[in-house]
């Protein structure tokens, strides 16, 4: 048979068996290592998807033209209850054989880069290089391909798989597409995977609490050469960071104040009479967010006392510690899934999707699935072999949801 749009159905015997018990996912972890040669016969597939995807420009709050070619690959692979909600997901329904869960499986369609940058995608045998192909454009291709691998594979879950897009994302996006998904979605969702392009290892199951924000920082021009030492925004502001570094911070439960990013002037003689500096606030303890912030807060007032400038601090997103312990069966089954396939398991807290689905109770698990290198730059590069590894270990993830292996005891 075919799937609409896809490849042939070849019957593979090392997917066939699914362990009967619940606590035994031996079966699907021996079986994993040689997956990878039938995955790397999909692999004009998912670099077309990857291509496609990445070559349309999908800035936060302006994902609809990359929204939409979800939506038609999703009708190509014959997805049930395809829709775009208020906030632009695109989501999709692959249903299992009998639908007793559902399983959410999700990368966010958004980028950094907006539409000034070049979004062409390179395809070299080794690798792609273009913005956000790291950063998501792999892991929402990856996400788009999943029908078409799945039957490629000859496997046929219990379980329906929810596929989606997740748009308002990153920044001042904070989540609210996914979180509009979950909070307005009558499909009850069993567990999730949050699908990112790097790094391949990554294996989050617990949310930092986090702070960013923006201070923002204006004074009036300088209108004579003898006044221009020390007045300009970008003099103010290096007074405000000196004070900021002085803050004194936990190192355990580690507390981490990272300033980002700062903007401001135009030109060699000029003083500013703007500037911004963005900054997070990590912290692994509750209520040391919200302890930083306060002291933030007071050193704006002081600059904006003693100063006499407008200074104001914006914060753009917030995120609650949460996520399941290490000990959860779904954890334990990652790392088993990781190990059979030679990963090295990376466990570090996310502060990402996952923290929509702490938020609201679903045990979930971010996964990288290649590697990947230049960032948020447009030289932004994924290596292509690890893919295959990479995605042998989303669908061993999956497989072992949907047999039971990762429910935690009543």
């Amino acid at each position: 048979m075919f799937l609409n749009g896809g490849l042939p159905f070849v019957e593979l015997s090392l997917v066939q068996v699914m362990p009967d018990s619940k606590s035994d996912i031996q079966s699907i972890l021996d079986r994993l290592p040689d997956m990878r040669t039938p995955l790397r016969e999909c692999r004009e597939l998912i670099l077309a998807n990857a291509v496609m995807v990445g070559e349309i420009p999908a800035p936060t709050f302006r994902e609809e033209a990359r929204i939409e070619y979800v939506r038609n690959r999703f009708a190509e692979a014959g997805l049930q209850s395809i829709s775009a909600d208020e906030m632009n997901n695109a989501s999709g329904i692959l249903p299992g054989k009998t639908g007793e869960r559902n399983i959410l499986v999700v990368a966010h369609a958004d980028t950094v880069h907006d539409e000034s940058m070049s979004h062409t995608m390179q395809v070299s045998p080794d690798a792609v290089t273009g913005a956000g192909i790291a950063d998501n454009s792999i892991g929402l291709a990856s996400v788009l391909s999943l029908p078409w691998i799945l039957d490629r594979l000859g496997i046929n879950l219990e379980s329906n798989l929810v596929l989606q897009a997740s748009s308002r994302t990153l920044g001042r996006g904070d989540l609210s597409g996914l979180g509009f998904f979950l909070d307005n979605t009558t499909v009850p969702i069993h567990s999730a995977i949050c699908v990112e392009g790097v790094h391949l290892g990554r294996l989050s199951y617990s949310v930092l609490g986090m702070l960013r924000g923006e201070i923002v920082l204006k004074v009036a021009p300088v209108s004579t050469w003898d006044e221009s030492s020390g007045r300009g925004a970008v003099a103010v502001l290096s007074e405000l960071i000196t004070k900021l570094l002085s803050i004194r911070l936990a190192s355990v439960p580690r507390t981490s104040i990272i300033l980002g990013s700062v903007s401001a002037g135009s030109s060699y003689n000029v003083p500013p009479t703007r500037a911004r500096l963005k900054l997070e606030v990590r912290s692994e303890a509750a209520g040391q967010v919200s302890a930083v912030r306060r002291e933030i807060e007071a050193i704006v007032a002081e600059i904006r006392a003693e100063r006499n400038v407008d200074v104001e601090f914006q914060v753009v997103s917030r995120r609650r510690i949460g996520g399941i312990p290490f000990g959860h069966p779904l954890v334990t089954a990652g790392r088993k899934v990781m190990e059979s396939l030679g990963i090295e398991p990376k466990i570090a807290p996310s502060v990402g999707m996952l923290s929509a689905t702490a938020d609201r109770g679903i045990p979930a698990l971010t996964l990288g699935l290649t590697e990947g290198s230049g960032l948020q730059t447009d030289e932004e590069s994924i290596r292509i072999e690890p893919l295959f590894t990479g995605l042998s270990q989303l669908i061993g993830v999956l497989m072992a949801i949907d047999q039971g292996g990762c429910d935690a005891e009543d």
